[in-house]
């Protein structure tokens, strides 16, 4: 930085650089100067200087005064240098002064660190951060770097296998914070979640009726129509109530006790239902602590059931004896409570993260396509028997125009058949291997498996995949979550005229290959409870 130096013009001296001249060729008096500052003048040339704030994104330029007392000895000069897509201070030594100390925040903009990051294959990838990156921020850097079809459902998962807990972060959390409470043997996960924010779509579906209630100094309920309002509003006091496994520290028994979650934690009651206050205990704190999902629940900590969830507390790295492990007696009452623990500790936090990619989707320009998920929303029924295609809205029509579809299929595959094909492969070999490209295949897996991909990927109702049948080897089986259930439904080949067709509704609907059936069922549910929407994916990093 330039500095300036303060001089004195002596009697007969010729006059400073910058003073104004009298007629007498004597300096012109000097303007009083403002209480504080020196009377020495100011550098014409103002320095300018470009910093990178940590919590902005960019350059933010601004001019600076230049020192107005004489400058001390050169400190070692500074520059800054951009490090993948963020800024690095760097500092080149000149002399043999000692640096002084500096702020955290001037700390948050050098810290640059080196985060590995899993999937659901094992194969992982470094990803260099910066001290501000949240968990959004990772997971649209690996959805870019992976080529993945970004559809705002991908989430960071932070996993214990030791302890055999696993949680989702929130979009908000910073990656630093997360891995400074993590032990040696923790670990990054990358992967789908669809339920993430499922709760604001279908509150009913998350919180039972006879779960949900108001504390006891507020006589009443809570209509359903308001119950989230009230969870984000920070003045209402609901609280979720019920029975739960509870396992006591220190010892490997269980016990089932009365809890009841509210803004100030999670309490339990040492008499019966009672929740007046000389009857509840403290079991966690919401403020610092995170609530896992428990993996392995029976086989770990003899859990009674396979709906274990844990309170852990920020401080806990590796020990299980501060744990809070509890058990519920069903997949609904599990995500009861884990998601009313998120809302009651996050608020309106929760609601802004979920806002954020509609308000995103929403500035983009009209030209621009968003990405979107092919299963989710982008296939259509269309007709093009006439001069110009139309998209089909009635729902038996496009069941009809899919049945004609597999006709002419099954036309189309008896000619090539007759006349011979010089292809190596087949028609019919190829509508037999063509589903393994699909990413909704997932081949040879167990029905535990399959239910262990669906659970992670969140219980949601239109989540599929496909997976070759164990009992049938000719066979497959669709693996369907409605209702935070898991159904599976056999798909079986069937001959008609000499081919090889797939139905899974006894021979009524036949499809020339599962491409051609999943499509279908992601236009009309037919025999299913509901349509196919998402499907489980894997993707290697």
């Amino acid at each position: 930085m330039t500095s300036a130096r303060a001089g004195r013009a002596g009697a007969g001296s010729a006059p400073a650089p910058g003073q104004r001249h009298t007629r007498a060729g004597l300096p012109a008096p000097r303007p009083a100067a403002a209480p504080g500052v020196s009377g020495a003048p100011r550098s014409s040339q103002k320095p300018h200087i470009s910093f990178n704030s940590p919590h902005s994104r960019g350059y933010v330029t601004g001019r600076v005064r230049p020192p107005l007392t004489p400058p001390a000895p050169r400190a070692p000069s500074r520059r800054l240098q951009r490090v993948g897509g963020g800024t690095e201070l760097t500092l080149k030594r000149q002399s043999p002064f000692k640096m002084p100390s500096c702020s955290s925040d001037c700390c948050l903009l050098r810290a640059v660190e080196d985060v590995k990051v899993f999937s659901e294959d094992g194969t992982s990838k470094v990803v260099e951060i910066l001290a501000d990156m949240t968990a959004r921020d990772l997971c649209q850097l690996l959805v870019y770097k992976s080529h993945c079809v970004d559809d705002n459902s991908w989430t960071l998962v932070e996993h214990h296998p030791h302890l055999g807990l696993e949680r989702c972060l929130e979009d908000h959390e910073l990656i630093v914070q997360v891995e400074s409470t993590m032990g040696s043997e923790s670990k990054f996960l990358f992967r789908k979640n669809y339920a993430k924010y499922e709760f604001f779509k279908n509150p009913m579906n998350f919180f039972p009726e006879q779960m949900v209630a108001w504390c006891q100094q507020t006589n009443g309920s809570i209509p359903q129509s308001q119950l989230l309002q009230n969870f984000l509003n920070s003045s209402s006091c609901p609280e979720i109530q019920g029975f739960l496994h509870v396992k006591e520290l220190g010892r490997k028994s269980w016990k089932k006790l009365f809890m009841c979650l509210r803004r100030s934690g999670l309490y339990c009651s040492t008499k019966g239902t009672s929740k007046e206050p000389r009857h509840l205990q403290l079991l966690a704190d919401l403020e610092d602590s995170n609530i896992f999902s428990l993996i392995a629940g029976k086989k770990l900590y003899n859990a009674p059931a396979e709906y274990g969830f844990c309170i852990k507390p920020n401080r806990v790295r590796n020990e299980t004896k501060e744990l809070r492990l509890l058990c519920a007696e069903d997949e609904q009452s599990r995500t009861c409570w884990m998601t009313a623990f998120r809302l009651l500790k996050y608020g309106m936090l929760l609601y802004q993260n979920y806002r954020i990619p509609q308000q995103r989707k929403a500035m983009l320009p009209h030209f621009s396509t968003p990405v979107r998920s092919v299963s989710e929303n982008s296939l259509v029924a269309m007709d093009f028997s006439g001069q110009i295609g139309r998209v089909i809205e009635n729902p038996a029509e496009a069941q009809s125009a899919a049945l004609e579809e597999g006709h002419a299929w099954r036309k189309r595959s008896t000619r090539m058949n007759i006349l011979g094909s010089q292809s190596p492969l087949h028609p019919s070999t190829l509508s037999t291997v063509i589903h393994r490209t699909q990413h909704w295949f997932h081949g040879r897996i167990s029905r535990e498996e399959s239910h262990r991909i669906i659970k992670q990927q969140g219980l949601v109702d239109g989540l599929f995949l496909l997976r070759d049948s164990q009992s049938n080897p000719k066979a497959f089986v669709l693996t369907l979550c409605h209702h935070q259930k898991i159904k599976h439904f056999q798909i079986l080949p069937c001959e008609d005229d000499g081919q090889i067709f797939f139905s899974l509704d006894d021979g009524n609907t036949k499809f020339s290959d599962l491409i051609q059936l999943v499509e279908f069922y992601q236009l009309n549910k037919g025999v299913l409870p509901c349509k196919l929407k998402h499907h489980c994916i894997r993707v290697a990093l």
